[in-house]
């Protein structure tokens, strides 16, 4: 990375050192556990989190889940998340207009042991970058209620003793802090690299095998009864209804915790192991200093895998140097440097090609409204990529700009030649349009101060 590079993603210049097997984060009980649901959480629980229960296994969970609090604090989770209405139709509007009712009767049916789930909604989303299709469950707010107050509860306990170097989906972690791991590595020499891919992951994973990894921890009925109904739920997809027999519960709140607990045991095998691995969810990378190490760390993954009863994609995963590029989390790295991949830059001119057709019928000050709004999100995330990154981006975009105003004008084609003449770069800056040369520079230069 140039130009401020050394503020990438790095926070410190020390050199990476192995992850412990049993790696906990570190730092006083308020502040490890800031973010747990209090409603779900009394400081006696916590400190008894903290201090470790007899046997490292929690009972009598289940009232903690289904108390009005804990509800009620789902509840207004779920509403922040927006979301679709589910099978039943209800959507979160809906479900507001009889709030306490509703939260009443789930209460009085998790009490009584009588919550059944209703099934999950399949609905196809096109697949980013492909002409593709990839499913995506739609619970129903009831149900999301019940799994986010189940998750408010069972979180902690798994989140306790989960490895270091696992950043996805978790609290007071994000790929930024995966990223500058990343980062971190390859600047320390770390430039083998296992680029590995599971397929079909979170549809994959066995149910029999998650739970027994569950009751380590969980020995309330009650609440191993809900996971369970949640892992039979079905799925309704074009009027027909099936079954999963594998995997987790689809679009479920509770799946990525699932998740991370599966592959918990894979972290702390390579930990033990002294490998830098870095995964968020599904995907990770290790990060080696010899081919040799490399090689002993794939197919170390590989014989856990088999095991697990998982599959690493066939093609995807790979040995590769540091100078012939990787990707990872929307990222593509060469040597030390990074920039927004492919398929990342090609989402978002897709979403901007969608917000400047040249037939559209809104102002140019709505439209740069509009734009505005995707590249700000962008650009937070991919700000730290190298500077020639953006330049050719600010063109691009100024060049959809001046296809509109050449059409108004009564003119054909896209904006080019004299156009840039008739609305120079300056125009658009006077209209507010952002410039991400710009806003690169002043994040640089806020990096070093």
């Amino acid at each position: 990375m140039q130009e401020g590079g050394d503020a990438t993603f790095m926070k410190t210049d020390q050199t990476p050192a192995a992850v412990p097997a049993t790696a906990k984060q570190a730092g006083p009980t308020p502040d490890r556990w800031s973010w747990v649901e209090p409603a779900a959480w009394t400081e006696r629980m916590l400190t008894a989190l903290e201090q470790g229960v007899q046997g490292g296994v929690w009972f009598s969970l289940m009232d903690k889940v289904y108390s009005p609090k804990n509800l009620a604090a789902a509840w207004a989770a779920v509403r922040v998340n927006k979301g679709a209405a589910g099978v039943d139709h209800v959507s979160i509007a809906q479900y507001q207009e009889h709030l306490h009712r509703n939260l009443d009767r789930v209460h009085d049916e998790l009490k009584g042991e009588t919550y059944v789930p209703q099934d999950i909604r399949r609905h196809w989303i096109p697949k980013p970058g492909s002409t593709e299709q990839r499913p995506l469950g739609i619970p129903t707010v009831r149900d999301r209620i019940v799994q986010t107050a189940l998750r408010n509860v069972l979180e902690p306990i798994f989140e306790r003793e989960f490895a270091t170097h696992s950043y996805g989906f978790r609290p007071q972690r994000g790929c930024k802090d995966a990223l500058r791991q990343v980062d971190k590595l390859l600047k320390a020499g770390y430039v083998h690299v296992v680029d590995a891919d599971l397929k079909s992951y979170f549809d994959t994973i066995p149910q029999d095998r998650l739970m027994a990894l569950i009751r380590r921890k969980v020995a309330d009925g009650p609440v191993l009864a809900l996971l369970e109904a949640f892992f039979q739920q079905g799925v309704l997809d074009s009027m027909s209804r099936w079954t999963p027999e594998q995997g987790t519960p689809q679009g479920a709140v509770i799946s990525p915790l699932l998740a991370n607990i599966y592959l918990d045991p894979l972290d702390h095998r390579m930990a033990e192991q002294g490998y830098a691995m870095v995964r968020y969810a599904d995907d990770f990378v290790i990060l080696c200093r010899s081919r040799d190490e490399a090689e002993r760390a794939l197919r170390e993954v590989q014989t856990w895998v088999a095991e697990a009863g998982l599959t690493l994609h066939p093609t995807k995963t790979r040995l590769v140097l540091a100078e012939q590029g990787f990707d990872f989390l929307g990222y593509h790295f060469r040597g030390v440097q990074h920039w927004p991949r492919k398929k990342s830059l090609d989402k978002l001119k897709d979403t901007i090609r969608e917000k400047t057709h040249r037939t559209a019928g809104r102002g140019l000050l709505c439209i740069i409204t509009d734009v505005n709004r995707t590249l700000a999100g962008w650009f937070g995330y991919f700000k730290h990529s190298l500077k020639t990154t953006f330049g050719p981006l600010d063109c691009w975009i100024r060049m959809r700009l001046r296809s509109i105003l050449r059409r108004r004008a009564g003119l054909r084609g896209r904006g080019r030649g004299a156009d840039h003449q008739r609305w120079p770069n300056v125009y658009f800056a006077e209209q507010g349009l952002m410039c991400t040369v710009a806003a690169h520079v002043r994040a640089c230069q806020s990096s070093l101060r």
